[in-house]
């Protein structure tokens, strides 16, 4: 099996030892993307909606860097520090996906790095 390291300056650049994405044949691992906007290095935190965007956005430049795009994904997860207010993340996600939604789960955590609200992570297959 072959494994390939994916890195694109149009994300955010990994904060620890991983990452963006790894590909193992022809599936993708995305790392968890919290909302930091790449091009200042600042996060994206106005407001939960504009902290879902920013990941979506992060994860859809790895996508891009990989020649991919959302119908490539089969799974996702979503981390959240409140369930109470899972309506207003998959509101935002749902605008990414036009059919065929993957697989997803969503956990409510403690805390997030950064003391963010929101990750979500990606597996997609070319």
């Amino acid at each position: 099996m072959e494994k390939k390291i994916l890195n694109t300056s149009k994300a955010p650049a990994p904060i620890g030892p991983y990452n963006q994405a790894v590909f193992a044949g022809d599936t993708l691992y995305i790392s968890g993307q919290i909302p930091i906007d790449p091009q200042t290095g600042e996060l994206n935190n106005k407001n939960l909606e504009a902290e879902t965007h920013q990941c979506m956005v992060n994860l859809k430049a790895i996508l891009e860097a990989a020649g991919l795009d959302f119908s490539h994904v089969v799974k996702a997860t979503i981390f959240i520090t409140d369930m109470n207010r899972f309506a207003e993340i998959n509101t935002v996600y749902g605008q990414y996906f036009t059919t065929d939604f993957p697989a997803r789960e969503t956990v409510q955590v403690a805390a997030l790095p950064k003391s963010v609200n929101v990750e979500i992570s990606m597996i997609a297959v070319r």
